[in-house]
């Protein structure tokens, strides 16, 4: 990512020398409520969304990765991973069939 691309982004999402290991997951950090990065990747959610059912599901997730930016919300990044392999597997099998 070039430096002015980087500049555009919320500073939480701007790209650090280091990597952050303080949300790993047995840290009891927590995400800070952040409007402007909860609107950037809803933005980006919005664009991304098409007709294909692939492009639905990214922007469903990107939308809820939001929600770790938003104070009314209550989830963590296990939950939405958790939330997505689910959503995975059942589309691997061809949908919710009941057997």
């Amino acid at each position: 990512m070039s430096d002015d691309e980087d500049a555009r982004l919320p500073e939480a999402l701007r790209e650090d020398d280091d990597p952050d290991w303080q949300l790993a997951p047995d840290s009891d950090q927590e995400f800070a409520s952040d409007a402007d990065t909860r609107a950037f990747i809803r933005a980006v959610a919005e664009d991304v969304r098409g007709d294909s059912s692939e492009s639905k599901q990214l922007s469903a997730v990107l939308y809820r990765v939001s929600d770790l930016y938003d104070p009314e919300e209550d989830t963590s990044p296990e939950e939405i991973y958790l939330n997505v392999r689910r959503i995975m597997q059942i589309k691997e099998r061809g949908g919710l069939k009941r057997e």
